[in-house]
């Protein structure tokens, strides 16, 4: 039953790793690249990536291409033995006035050892902060799809667990 609390934390790490930067983040610079890097922490995990690549700059929609993000194109990586992979390509709009980011849907599998589960998060909210391109996460819940009668039904993810950093 001790892989029970890591369960929950794996499914929330998973479904935030994919629209992930956090205070480790390093701040956007002048240069802009179509690239966007990712943190999240969750149930004392990590879960990061950078230099995914996106379809457009912000504030122009885009979406971020998943293979970027994933293994072997890309380089998401998590702590304590637990791995993610994104299974789409998130869509973002942003609304420079109201300083917010809005994805359309998170779909996500985690695994841990022999345990598989999968979640999917939609019309997730992002705050912008300051005149950055870094947005963090408003609080989500994703739901089940598929994985071992061991996953929870749904994870919640809170405020500020997750961000991400366009650049």
């Amino acid at each position: 039953m001790r892989h029970i609390p890591t369960l929950t934390g794996l499914a929330a790490l998973a479904i935030a790793a994919t629209v992930a930067g956090t205070s480790a983040a390093i701040a956007a610079g002048p240069t802009v690249d179509q690239k966007v890097d990712g943190v999240i922490v969750v149930a004392g995990s990590t879960c990061t990536w950078t230099n995914a690549s996106t379809s457009a700059v912000p504030p122009s929609a885009l979406a971020v291409d998943r293979t970027t993000i994933n293994a072997p194109g890309g380089n998401l990586a998590c702590s304590g033995g637990i791995t993610a992979t994104l299974n789409n390509n998130p869509a973002f709009t942003f609304d420079d006035a109201g300083a917010v980011a809005r994805t359309d849907a998170i779909d996500i599998t985690g695994r841990q050892s022999f345990i598989s589960c999968r979640y999917k998060a939609t019309n997730l909210v992002w705050d912008r902060n300051g005149t950055t391109r870094k947005y963090t996460n408003r609080a989500f819940t994703a739901t089940k799809t598929s994985g071992s009668f061991l996953c929870p039904g749904s994870v919640a993810t809170p405020a500020g667990d997750a961000s991400m950093l366009f650049h």
